[in-house]
């Protein structure tokens, strides 16, 4: 594999920083939404003092976080193989075909493993 010629030590320590705080955050997010009840929101001791029409947005939006929460446990998942490839020497290189990834999509997406067209695929 081709090693990417514009990315720097430099430019690897602030994607690698970059990263480690976006993992950080995302990983709090994830903590702060874990382990609540419909009852937790409203603060009620019994679900039978709730409309049911409370009960129900109550329920869509815990099921809501959830999903929420599942995408962000995809991005940790993408921000941990970033960190790895960085680990390893590979960061920066497409996955498909080792080509250098553009610093300008690194700087959009700096845990992208392949070209833009090569995501198209």
């Amino acid at each position: 594999m081709a090693k990417h010629e514009e990315l720097t030590d430099e430019k690897i320590t602030y994607f690698k920083r970059r990263l480690q705080k976006w993992r950080e955050e995302n990983e709090e997010e994830i903590e702060s939404n874990q382990g609540t009840s419909p009852n937790d929101e409203t603060q009620e001791l019994a679900d039978y003092d709730n409309h049911p029409g409370d009960i129900g947005t109550e329920q869509f939006e815990q099921e809501r976080d959830a999903g929420i929460n599942l995408i962000r446990e995809d991005r940790l998942q993408d921000i941990d193989d970033a960190l790895e490839r960085i680990e390893n020497g590979t960061y920066g290189l497409s996955e498909k075909s080792g080509k250098p990834i553009p610093l300008e999509r690194l700087e959009a997406r700096p845990e992208a493993r392949n070209l833009v067209e090569e995501e198209e695929e």
